[in-house]
């Protein structure tokens, strides 16, 4: 299988930049410390894990480009989703501090990433303390998404959990300059948004075909089109607080 190819950023520590600057100010000297961390780039191959539950990593990945999924297997090869990630996110940093993977991290499209040793970054907390306060409020946002997650797929109806999901994705992306205008890449499957909102590929189904005749969306080639901003966050009952974003996207 060829190698899938990638447009390569300034530099493979860029995305993270963008992320911790969107969490906090950084001087010249704070992009200069975060530049020379030693990184190791691999290419994943959609569908594959880049660390798997149970592992006991010894480096945190940085998403580059594409897509990742956090998610778990159940009896019978049932899927759960509970959180997708993109360009800047390190969604295995808690291993920094927990040592046993208790879930897996798998592409969901072909991805580019880097490997950030463990030692590494913890010399870098250890030197510049104040990225401490960065790293720990993303992994509080992150918990925050999650704990949204379990109230969209516990209590929403399958139109308002979607549009709910829409929303969240959209503004995450916009946060770092991955989403303008209303629109956003969206390269999950059916089967992918099934899994992460806990219905049946034909209730997304469904739901999509609800979303677009109401003309709040449209989903095609892996694009989303928000039609109506407004409307489909009434429609989600959407409230961006748990987001901690600074100043409103998409108003």
């Amino acid at each position: 299988m060829p190698t899938p190819a990638f447009a390569a950023p300034e530099h493979p520590l860029t995305p993270l930049l963008r992320k911790l600057g969107s969490l906090t100010r950084l001087s010249a000297r704070d992009k200069a410390a975060v530049l020379r961390l030693p990184v190791h780039p691999r290419v994943f191959t959609a569908g594959q894990d880049l660390v798997s539950e149970g592992d006991r990593p010894t480096q945190c990945w940085l998403i580059v480009e594409g897509w990742v999924q956090r998610y778990k297997i159940l009896t019978g090869g049932r899927r759960q989703i509970s959180a997708f990630h993109v360009a800047g996110d390190m969604a295995d940093l808690p291993s920094l501090h927990l040592p046993v993977m208790d879930h897996s991290l798998g592409a969901v499209t072909n991805v580019a990433a880097v490997a950030i040793p463990h030692e590494a970054l913890r010399k870098l907390l250890e030197r510049h303390p104040h990225f401490n306060a960065p790293f720990w409020r993303d992994t509080l946002v992150d918990a925050a998404i999650f704990r949204e997650w379990v109230a969209n797929v516990g209590r929403r109806p399958a139109y308002q959990r979607l549009a709910h999901l829409f929303c969240e994705l959209y503004l995450k992306q916009a946060s770092v300059g991955l989403a303008h205008d209303h629109r956003c890449p969206m390269p999950m499957t059916q089967v992918d948004l099934a899994d992460a909102s806990g219905l049946t590929s034909v209730h997304i189904n469904r739901t999509l075909r609800d979303l677009r005749r109401d003309r709040l969306i449209d989903l095609k080639s892996k694009l989303l089109v928000i039609h109506d901003w407004t409307r489909l966050v009434e429609a989600a009952e959407f409230d961006s607080t748990y987001l901690q974003l600074d100043r409103p996207l998409a108003a």
